[in-house]
């Protein structure tokens, strides 16, 4: 029977679940071009809207992680990975990375760029003169042979199916949905050759599923789709109320990770790569219990040698150096007001730094703009107080501004989210 794209629309719009052969007909018509990128959209629509049995979810990944191959590996040091489902300021891949390679581990990191309100680590990573993420699949294995971590794009030959499909996301609002996110996150994980992975879930107003029940049912669905693809897999709920660190920003938040890398930088992310390492280390036997993990993974951080690492890896991926562009311009963000500050609205923060950097456009990104904010929920400030600083050009800064005044609130009587508010193993 001849393949009709439409018949699979009208299937999933009126309900119906997708069987293996519909999920690999469309997803191998839309890389070949004999389905359309309006087609695609429809069909994502009704997927966002519908959603996905479970057998229909396993069957999606499956086949999404069919269009590419797999790495394949023969280390003597375990492979693992770190993915975080998105944030303002989260720039914990960076540091993790390197420390994971320190501690004893192999990271073949597959990340993306930036999307909705969040930035992308590989937009952060080539802020760096010269840097490429752009790797061949055989590159990509030297280079963690080499140096034990890597930090690259999906290639044409891995997963190029979900690569596709992420861009189209992006365009058309359609990110937040459970299925897509947890479909997309572990096709490109299984891709890696994973023995064990670590998920970090981010919930409140700066993550794409403000509420914990959905964070917590996003990490279950993750954990299911690892576990079923043989990966030893944990998952780390955690806060997304206020930026993590200070800085928002591609060239902003790397300076920060060269912080933490030098035993400083902000305590919440330090923290939180700290921890998230410590899960990896568990699961894959080199740390007898969490907080052995902890010492294992702080010491990388404290010692220098997950600078170090990083640095190698850098130059590996073509960076001419560490040094990083710094915006013209700097604007001090003042409180309007006094009392106890409420961070009402992260989100907004994500969208003002992306206005300052150029927004959605990816040909013409200001690396150097954003933001450092310097405040917390829950912190007693005083009218005139520094809140935030904006790095800018010129561009986007009428916007940003408006976002960052809409961002905050006083005296809402709110307590303010831990960081880590449950582990999920």
């Amino acid at each position: 029977m001849e393949f009709d794209p439409r018949e699979i629309l009208r299937s999933k719009r009126d309900g119906g679940e997708l069987s293996r052969e519909e999920i690999d007909a469309f997803l191998e018509g839309y890389l070949s071009g004999e389905v359309s990128d309006a087609q695609a959209t429809a069909l994502l629509a009704a997927l966002f809207h519908r959603g996905m049995g479970e057998r229909e979810l396993a069957d999606w990944t499956e086949g999404m992680l069919a269009t590419g191959a797999t790495l394949r590996w023969d280390l003597e040091r375990p492979v693992v990975d770190k993915h975080s489902t998105g944030g303002v300021g989260d720039k914990t891949s960076l540091v993790l990375a390197p420390a994971l390679a320190a501690a004893g581990m192999a990271v073949p990191m597959l990340s993306g760029r930036g999307l909705g309100h969040t930035g992308g680590t590989l937009d952060k990573l080539e802020a760096l003169d010269g840097l490429t993420t752009e790797l061949s699949p055989g590159r990509l294995q030297a280079i963690v042979r080499e140096v034990g971590c890597v930090i690259a794009a999906q290639t044409s030959q891995l997963v190029p199916a979900d690569r596709a499909l992420y861009a189209l996301r992006d365009a058309t609002g359609l990110v937040e949905s459970l299925p897509l996110i947890a479909s997309s996150i572990l096709s490109k994980k299984r891709a890696e050759g994973l023995d064990a992975l670590v998920l970090d879930v981010k919930f409140a107003s700066g993550a794409f599923f403000p509420d914990p029940d959905r964070g917590r049912e996003l990490a279950r669905v993750m954990l299911r789709l690892a576990r079923g693809g043989g990966i030893a897999a944990s998952a780390l709920l955690t806060s997304m109320e206020s930026p993590l660190g200070e800085a928002v920003g591609h060239a902003l938040e790397l300076a920060e990770c060269f912080e933490v890398m030098r035993a400083g930088g902000p305590a919440d992310l330090r923290r939180l790569i700290v921890e998230l390492g410590a899960s990896l280390c568990c699961s894959c036997g080199l740390s007898p219990d969490l907080e052995a993990g902890r010492a294992r993974i702080a010491g990388t951080l404290d010692d220098g040698r997950a600078l170090e690492v990083f640095e190698r890896m850098a130059r590996a991926q073509g960076a001419r150096s560490l040094e990083l562009p710094r915006a013209p311009e700097l604007e001090l963000w003042l409180s309007p007001a006094s009392g106890v500050l409420d961070i009402v609205d992260c989100r907004a923060i994500g969208l003002a730094a992306k206005a300052l950097s150029g927004g959605a456009e990816e040909t013409s990104i200001d690396s150097a703009a954003g933001l450092r904010w310097m405040r917390r929920s829950g912190e007693q400030v005083r009218a005139g107080d520094l809140i935030a600083e904006i790095h800018h050009s010129g561009r986007g800064l009428d916007e940003a501004r408006r976002l960052l005044e809409g961002s905050i609130a006083f005296d809402t009587g709110r307590s303010p989210a831990p960081l880590v508010l449950e582990r999920l193993e």
